[in-house]
């Protein structure tokens, strides 16, 4: 949600994993794609089927992520449409790169971290943080 203000000329689609968050911070449209993670292959799955429907209904340009499985699924099958994307690893992960953030290195085509000590000339690169 802290990045939406870089964006306030762009028409973007918000899709996250707790319901109503969207919601309190008033942004809109707003999609619900089933929560997952590694240990949870059903759960994949449908979060899969259920970025697969935001996708193929919003066409996105360019796909933003900021975490964990749902954001990899997102930015994969968002390749698959022909969406660049960028991955901005989280704020939690200060000491070291998110599993998710390292996958994210593999797919993104460009990718970020908010913590200076943890960019690389191979890894995410650090133009500064959100907070």
């Amino acid at each position: 949600m802290l990045v939406l203000e870089s964006f306030e000329n762009a028409t973007f689609a918000y899709a996250n994993t707790i319901e109503g968050l969207a919601e309190k911070s008033g942004v809109s449209p707003a999609y619900i794609v089933t929560d997952c993670n590694r240990d949870s292959m059903m759960q994949n799955v449908r979060c899969a089927l259920d970025v697969l429907r935001v996708i193929r209904k919003e066409r996105p340009d360019i796909i933003i992520s900021t975490g964990a499985a749902p954001g990899i699924i997102a930015l994969a099958l968002g390749k698959l449409f022909g969406a660049k994307t960028i991955w901005l690893d989280s704020v939690a992960n200060s000491e070291k790169l998110s599993l998710s953030g390292r996958l994210a290195g593999k797919i993104a085509d460009l990718w970020l971290t908010q913590w200076s000590h943890l960019a690389s000339d191979r890894g995410p690169k650090y133009f500064g943080s959100v907070l």
